[in-house]
């Protein structure tokens, strides 16, 4: 009785060779090679190659589960949601007035105060029209004017909550507005 079965991975001892039994003749085995080759060799010159089996029993089992048609569930998928205010970068406008003109020689601060309180309202309602969430007015530091004026003005509409801007980002010279929209 031969310790090996026809189809078992082998390797041999005195060589480097490994290969599948092909044939069993009496106590001499019959062996496919890697290489393609067949090789003859007595029991005793070889040894089961014990990772190549267990790789070969798992593939069988494996194939064996497949040809079951046994219905596999899908897991359901994982709905990762992220707060839209969060990932959205804010819409900045900035209110110094040498962005807002080409030449503000002339213009009294009465003047410069106007057109960037219009330009901030002009924003600001375009902002409310387009349904942005969040936008950030940079007015600078100075002596508090242009931001008590915008913070005047921001108190006018009910839906708008407002706080200093990222100070890592802007200082201390910005508005941050969160829009409260119905969703």
């Amino acid at each position: 009785m031969s310790k090996f079965n026809v189809g078992d991975p082998v390797m041999a001892l005195d060589d480097d060779l490994q290969g599948k039994i092909i044939r069993l003749e009496g106590a001499v085995c019959v062996l496919l090679s890697d290489d393609g080759f067949e090789v003859a060799y007595e029991e005793k010159e070889l040894v089961l190659d014990q990772s190549r089996k267990e790789a070969l029993d798992f593939s069988g089992n494996f194939s064996n589960l497949a040809s079951q048609n046994t219905e596999f569930k899908k897991r359901p998928k994982k709905v990762i949601s992220f707060k839209k205010e969060k990932n959205i970068p804010p819409m900045e406008v900035d209110l110094h007035i040498h962005k807002l003109v080409k030449n503000q020689k002339g213009m009294s601060n009465y003047d410069m105060l106007s057109i960037q309180l219009d330009t901030a309202k002009r924003q600001l309602e375009f902002a409310i029209s387009k349904r942005i969430p969040r936008m950030v007015f940079i007015h600078g530091v100075g002596q508090g004017v242009l931001r008590s004026e915008l913070e005047y003005m921001f108190r006018r509409y009910d839906n708008i909550r407002y706080e200093d801007g990222d100070y890592k980002k802007y200082g201390v010279g910005a508005l941050a507005i969160y829009f409260l929209q119905n969703q």
